[in-house]
Parts: structure tokens; sequence; C-alpha cells
């Protein structure tokens, strides 16, 4: 069992795709029009050999005429079929959808494969939201992460709302564990004495890498719990391609950073070739979508979170390069940006 409080972000990276980058000055690539779905995916493996699951799934909607973009993403926990999958011999079943990463990623007799994973994980993505086919991702790591955002010299956002850390001390340090949990990875909440705290700010404020990552792993005591997280990640991630967009020449260094941190899949396309073709995206008119999970119960059990049947108009929507359409046309069936938050009911 993995310790609770670890979906981060982690793709920050995946923002290459979505800004002014060195090679803008490129030339187009042939065969890259239309309306674009990126798949963005944060792992946390704990160790080369360990079988990754997707702890951040994050969907990009860029339309044909390039108007900005839409991101929206999955919770990890939501509950669907994952297909049988060939090359790693899985077969199919029915299970959180982050797992999907960990199924694919498997080669047997050598260490998982995060771009097989992907390949699974993005035909179960596209299953639920109609997708037929991404044409790119990136799949970034936990240490990936802080690699990034030590590159870009820290990173400026706004605070939506009051957040408390679960697992850092006000000065950054790990906190204390409770006796009772010490050594004992299957402690819900583990931790004790003094937190960091992340007041609510309109103004944008300076994160240190290890204050970012912190940030966005925290869901204990939000209003709406990983929904809250989510739409923190999205926020984030904003923010990073507002300032790749403001300092192109910072590109370099977080590319190196992230290094084999980092897996970019560019559908037949260089990540230079994408930043070309997407180099003139309106970065202000990146909206974020809050998907209205909840969560599902069978027999009076938890297994994770479920999307209602309202949902599957907006993933058509997105299919069909409709959406700022059918937000106009359908308030209501998701929330353009998430807030205010919507209070949650807590798991009995």
């Amino acid at each position: 069992m993995r310790k609770p409080g670890k979906a981060l972000l982690r793709i920050a990276a995946g923002c290459l795709l979505l800004i002014t980058a060195t090679g803008a000055h490129a030339a187009v690539p042939q065969g890259i029009d239309g309306p674009i779905n990126l798949l963005l995916v944060g792992i946390d493996p704990r160790g080369t050999h360990t079988i990754p699951l997707a702890d951040s799934i994050i969907v990009a909607h860029i339309p044909a005429d390039r108007d900005g973009a839409y991101l929206f993403s999955l919770p990890r926990d939501l509950v669907v079929r994952i297909p049988a999958f060939a090359p790693s011999g899985t077969a199919a079943e029915r299970r959180k959808i982050n797992a999907a990463m960990a199924l694919g990623s498997v080669t047997p007799g050598r260490d998982p494969s995060a771009e097989q994973g992907y390949e699974l994980l993005s035909r179960t993505v596209g299953q639920v939201t109609g997708i037929a086919k991404f044409d790119a991702g990136a799949v970034v790591t936990f240490g990936g992460f802080t690699k990034i955002v030590g590159a870009l010299g820290g990173i400026r956002m706004a605070i939506d709302q009051d957040v408390v850390s679960e697992h850092r001390r006000p000065d950054g340090t790990a906190r204390d564990r409770l006796p009772e949990c010490r050594g004992d990875h299957n402690c819900l909440r583990p931790y004790t004495g003094p937190q960091k705290i992340y007041p609510k700010s309109d103004k944008p404020v300076r994160l240190e890498p290890w204050e970012a990552l912190d940030f966005l792993r925290q869901r204990y005591g939000l209003p709406r719990s990983d929904y809250d997280r989510q739409r923190h990640q999205r926020q984030f991630l904003t923010a990073v391609a507002k300032k790749l967009r403001k300092h192109p020449e910072k590109l370099a260094s977080v590319i190196s950073a992230a290094g084999k941190d980092l897996t970019f899949l560019g559908g037949g396309h260089t990540a230079a070739a994408w930043a070309a073709e997407l180099k003139d995206i309106r970065i202000t008119e990146v909206r974020s979508i809050d998907l209205p999970g909840s969560a599902l119960f069978e027999r009076g059990k938890y297994l994770g979170e479920k999307l209602p049947p309202a949902t599957g108009r907006f993933f058509t929507a997105v299919a069909q390069d409709r959406v700022a359409s059918f937000l106009i046309d359908h308030p209501g069936v998701v929330t353009v940006d998430g807030w205010p938050p919507r209070p949650r009911p807590q798991r009995p």
C-alpha cells in the first residue's frame, strides 16, 4: 500500500508543449494541425526497479484555432476498466485508473518502462474521455519535479485557499512520525508536530522547489480533498508555462535538469517541433477545468472515485473540439477554474 499524499504534479516539463521554446524559430512541422490533445503524467517510482503508479493525470486540449488551452485532471482513484495489454501481458480488469501506468510498464526480466506504461494509460484515458489517440505526452518523476523547479529558480503563483502541510515543518524539514507509525508505512496520517502553512494570497507568492513540491502534495483539510489538490496542480502548470514564456532562455536548463526523469513522447515530432507549432498559444487563455467527481461505494465499501454521466458530454465536446461553446451552452456540467470549492461529503 502506497503512502497517502503522494499525488504530486511532477509534470512541470509538460509545459514545454504549451510555451514558446528555444526551438520556436524552427520550421513548423507537417502533420501538427487541427485540435491537439496532450496527456501529461506524474509518477513517483521508488527506484528504477519499482513499478510506477500514475499519481497525476492531466489532459491538455488545444483547439484547432490555437486560442488558448483547456486543462482538466482525471482523479487518480477513478474506477475504470483498464484494457488488456499485450506488451506487458496483463489482462483487462476494473481498477483505479492510476494502476494503468503500473500494469503497462511491466517488462518481464527488465526494469519497468515508463513509455510502455504511458501507452496503456493513454488507452485507458482514451476510453474514459473518448479521445481516440493523444497527439503527444510527457511523463516526469518525483525527482524530476524538484529539479525542474530548481532550474526555474522557484515559481510564483497565487494561493487560492489556506493550505496546511501534512509533511513539512515551517523550516522545510520533515515532520516527526507518531511513535505507533514508525516503521509502519500503512498509517493513514502518521505525522506530528509543527506544520508549514501556505496562507491564501491573491497576489502570487514565490515558492522554493521544496515548497512547490510540498504545496502540491496537500489534500488533507481541504474542502474537496484531492480535487482541490488537482486544481492546485493545474494552476502550478499554468504558472510554469507563463514563466517559461516570459523567460524562454531558461528552457535549456529546465530540460537539462530533468534529464532521465522526463520521458517525452512527441508522436513522431521533437519537443522543438511541438514548441514551434504551439508558440502562438495565448498562455493568458489557459483554462483550468474542474470535473465533478465523487466517491464510489459498492456494498458500503469505498472503491475509489466516479464521474457523473453528464461529464461524458464534456468529453464529447473535447473530442469534437467545441469546448468553448459547450462551456457557454452547458453551465454547471463542469466548473471553469474550479473556484469557489464545493464542500465534499466526508467518507464514513
